[in-house]
């Protein structure tokens, strides 16, 4: 249980496109099993944009800003899918009075010259060294988002953790362990370092 000494640490979620409110709908599950499965000192932020059916960067990108504008402490963001890729967009992009603890991208999409809106810059990578950790997660045969995304991410962000995971999933509707463990041992791993440099 969250108090004063083992405070609450909030999870920003950035949702995939599509209808966000019920079973096998967009990140829906994925964000039920992370409240399940997680801890009670995680909070999770899971907004939504106006016309997630009709998804648009500018739609995105006033989320984010309303929503990171609201938020004081350092925090954790997780992104699913488009919601992945348009949070990498927006960090490499805008200018953040945020302070992220880790940043963690499941089957984010890498966009070509056909989705301009959504193309991040040539050298984004550069903008985001401010952030200490990036994980990175993809199935093997993911059929929406293919492999090749996340090789491409993973080529450009060479620090970055990635995660090749067995199997086609994509929206995760039974879960996703492995971001649960990643982001537990992070978070108690983060907690301690802060721990012994004030020491």
């Amino acid at each position: 249980m969250a108090n004063k000494k083992n405070p609450v640490t909030k999870i920003f979620f950035a949702h995939s496109g599509g209808p966000q409110y019920g079973p096998g709908k967009g990140s829906y599950d994925l964000v039920k099993y992370l409240k399940a499965e997680l801890p009670g000192k995680f909070k999770i932020l899971f907004p939504t944009i106006e016309k997630p059916n009709d998804p648009t960067y500018a739609q995105f990108k006033k989320m984010f800003r309303s929503a990171f504008a609201a938020i004081t402490e350092p925090v954790i963001l997780v992104g699913h899918s488009l919601g992945a890729s348009t949070l990498l967009k927006y960090l490499s992009e805008e200018k953040r009075d945020i302070s992220v603890l880790g940043l963690f991208l499941v089957s984010a999409p890498y966009w070509k010259s056909d989705m301009k809106e959504y193309q991040l810059r040539k050298n984004f990578q550069a903008s985001l060294k401010d952030i200490p950790a990036i994980f990175l997660y993809n199935s093997k045969d993911d059929p929406e988002v293919t492999i090749d995304h996340l090789e491409f991410y993973a080529q450009k962000i060479k620090t970055a953790v990635v995660r090749k995971l067995k199997g086609k999933e994509h929206i995760f509707s039974k879960g996703l362990p492995q971001l649960v463990d990643d982001i537990s041992r992070f978070t108690i791993f983060s907690s301690t370092s802060k721990k012994i440099a004030g020491t």
